[in-house]
């Protein structure tokens, strides 16, 4: 298999398992966690057992020069702290579906970035594969032309684009100046951990967490919907551009969908299952390496 493959498959996989965090985050909501505290759970609980791993196997993980740190505060704070506060405040100010289309202008966002900081290329593919998938989200949440979107849930839902968006920006700067994608998921973490705490009503914080049952919602929101993923997707910017990762991420909604179908016993319209296949659609041909990115 080639690398461009691996990569291809390692994005896949986390946009895979970054759909699943419904499964957990909606367990933990219906425990009385507020969407900040889902948060802390998520970016905190991860840069422990993450920062655990590192200290009692791979203790070379936390070498950093100090120059470089802005490049973690970037992936941290700037992208996970911000993204998350911004995305669920944009649910509780409009609905879930219209944050989830907001959240999904980060490829817009991203080829911009690329191409300003980076000099990547927008060719036609991206373009192409950029407006399918924009379509096919907005098709896959099942926005209906009635809905109205008020200017604070909007830029609430670009803000969650932008920092969602910022992850491949600093990641990749991260990668470029030598540290590996375990080293960037590390730092990543503990600065997102510990970015987020300052925000929280801790007496609050403290109480749900020893709500009878958190653990195991908690768990796998930070195994398998949190240091899985970013690790997965690190790995595969490793052999893709900026542009072309961020837009087979945007699987995330449609195994989202799905799993509210399965799970939670939504149903979808057929105007959800072209907008799956349109995403679909997107994802294979930036599978296709018929190109240089």
């Amino acid at each position: 298999m080639s690398r461009h493959s691996r990569s291809v498959l390692f994005v896949l996989a986390a946009a895979f398992l970054w759909g699943c965090i419904g499964l957990f985050s909606n367990a933990l909501s219906a425990l009385g966690f507020l969407p900040l505290e889902i948060t802390s759970v998520r970016l905190t609980g991860a840069g422990l057992l993450f920062g655990l791993y590192a200290l009692l196997f791979r203790p070379t993980l936390f070498r950093i020069r100090l120059r470089h740190l802005w490049c973690f505060l970037g992936t941290g704070i700037c992208s996970f702290v911000f993204f998350n506060y911004c995305y669920f405040r944009c649910i509780s100010a409009c609905s879930l579906s219209v944050a989830a289309i907001l959240l999904y202008t980060a490829p817009c966002f991203v080829l911009l970035l690329s191409a300003l900081f980076f000099r990547e290329k927008l060719t036609g593919r991206l373009l192409l594969a950029l407006a399918v998938t924009f379509a096919g989200c907005v098709l896959v949440t099942g926005v209906g032309g009635q809905q109205t979107v008020s200017p604070a849930a909007l830029l609430l839902g670009l803000g969650s684009g932008f920092g969602y968006a910022l992850y491949s920006i600093f990641s990749r700067a991260a990668l470029q100046r030598g540290y590996t994608p375990v080293a960037v998921t590390l730092w990543t973490l503990l600065c997102g951990g510990l970015g987020v705490l300052p925000l929280l009503d801790f007496p609050h914080y403290l109480t749900v967490l020893q709500t009878p049952g958190a653990w195991l919602p908690a768990l796998g929101l930070i195994l398998l919907s949190t240091i899985a993923p970013i690790l997965l997707y690190t790995l595969g910017l490793s052999g893709l551009s900026n542009g072309t990762a961020s837009l087979l991420a945007t699987l995330e909604p449609v195994v989202a969908a799905l799993i509210g179908v399965f799970f939670f016993r939504e149903t979808l319209t057929l105007t959800q299952l072209l907008g799956i296949l349109l995403v679909l659609s997107a994802v294979a041909l930036l599978g296709r390496k018929s190109a240089p990115d």
